[in-house]
């Protein structure tokens, strides 16, 4: 992978680049608490075939593009750094193919739902649209899922909980993300990228974003070609959570189930995720 940068309002964010200049662009965006290398496998057989994939490291994770306080991460912010990307390096007109995980797929729906022209597909990966979501938090078990959403509101309690105190990583960090289904290897990668106390406290602010501001009006409906892909082993997202992202989509739609897999596709399953996009994104070239 090769890197570029692209910049939004003094913030700079890395961005990592494979495939062939003129490919077709596909914008990856990671989720918590990785980077833009959580891709790297995924980008390299969407590269093989010819596509042209940025995975930035987005808000928070890229050191150049960290800023201070809860109001900067919400998720209208995200969107914007998206943009930020796809304008910088797909062209102020271009139109990018577009997957998201975890969060990358929450900044992803939004993205799709209010800039849809920017677009030429949607795949979200493990997250449904923000609406479905926050709905399925007072009617179904959810709730009781995501109590670790709850938790992260407190201030400076999960930084002290989870920082590395000067080693490499937090064995604490990896231990919890190992509980879900992270490999040994990608749990201390990514506990290893927010060793750095700043680095953890902008990951955390993405969820402590979720509340911040009055709430904003509801997204329409997306109208992109869209592709849903949820794995039944996710410990974070219930299968109750998925089941209205269907009602949020009002063009083209397919939902793909991994099955023995956990919250942790792209690292977990990334041959099974890249042929399902790619046979999405040859569907629906745009």
């Amino acid at each position: 992978m090769a890197n570029a940068s692209a910049h939004r309002n003094g913030l700079i964010f890395d961005v990592h680049e494979a495939g062939p200049p003129d490919g077709d662009p596909v914008l990856l965006l990671h989720g918590f608490p990785q980077r833009g290398d959580s891709w790297h496998t995924v980008a390299a057989r969407l590269a093989e075939k010819g596509y042209r994939t940025l995975a930035p490291d987005q808000r928070g994770y890229s050191p150049r593009a960290r800023p201070t306080g809860r109001d900067a991460y919400r998720l209208d912010e995200m969107v914007a750094d998206a943009l930020a990307v796809i304008d910088g390096l797909a062209g102020p007109a271009g139109r990018v193919h577009l997957v998201g995980h975890d969060w990358g797929a929450a900044v992803a729906w939004r993205l799709a739902a209010r800039h849809g022209h920017r677009l030429r597909t949607l795949t979200a990966v493990s997250v449904p649209p923000p609406a479905a979501y926050l709905r399925s938090l007072l009617t179904t078990r959810q709730g009781l899922a995501s109590w670790y959403v709850y938790a992260i509101q407190l201030p400076w309690l999960p930084e002290r909980l989870l920082a590395a105190n000067g080693a490499p990583f937090s064995r604490r960090f990896v231990a919890a993300l190992r509980r879900t289904g992270q490999s040994k290897d990608a749990a201390e990668r990514d506990a290893a990228g927010l060793a750095d106390p700043g680095a953890l406290t902008a990951a955390l602010n993405w969820y402590r974003g979720m509340f911040a501001g009055p709430p904003g009006e509801p997204d329409p409906p997306v109208r992109v070609p869209t592709l849903f892909v949820w794995s039944d082993g996710d410990r974070a997202l219930t299968r109750q959570s998925i089941e209205l992202v269907h009602q949020h989509v009002a063009g083209p739609f397919r939902y793909a189930e991994l099955r023995g897999v956990s919250h942790w596709i792209p690292d977990e399953a990334p041959d099974q995720l890249a042929e399902l996009v790619l046979e999405h994104l040859t569907e629906y070239p745009g």
